[in-house]
């Protein structure tokens, strides 16, 4: 089973092996910035960035077809590549999200049930008038 999370090779957006997109759509980089490193990394340090290169698009897997139709949403491309970088982060910030629409709904639930005479004779106002 494909792992959400893991790289993989970008062949669909990719130009040579799919490596640089694979890259850019792991970490959240622009694939231009990413194919920008990697040829100024290779000009100043031939030839082990593009062994590297030819060894990542050897060994590393293709994109399932899948994930392509999944990254659609453009929210949903930004929640696993927050994911991909930091997971721990990515919990807390969802469970922080729901701590607040839980508040927000306990705000509202107390609001509506509890016995607010004010409200209440305002209401009766606005029935009787």
């Amino acid at each position: 089973m494909a792992r959400r999370t893991g790289f993989y090779l970008d062949k669909r957006n990719g130009k040579f092996m799919g490596v640089c997109a694979g890259i850019a759509d792991y970490t959240g980089f622009d694939v231009l910035w990413v194919r920008v490193a990697t040829v100024l990394a290779t000009m100043f340090g031939f030839p082990f960035p593009l062994i590297a290169y030819l060894v990542i698009g050897w060994v590393a897997d293709a994109k399932p077809g899948n994930f392509y139709l999944e990254e659609a949403d453009p929210e949903d491309r930004q929640f696993w590549q927050k994911t991909r970088a930091a997971p721990g982060r990515s919990i807390r910030e969802v469970r922080s999200s729901f701590r607040d629409i839980d508040r927000r709904l306990r705000d509202i639930e107390l609001a509506y049930t509890s016995p607010n005479n004010r409200l209440a004779r305002e209401i009766d106002d606005l029935k009787h008038q």
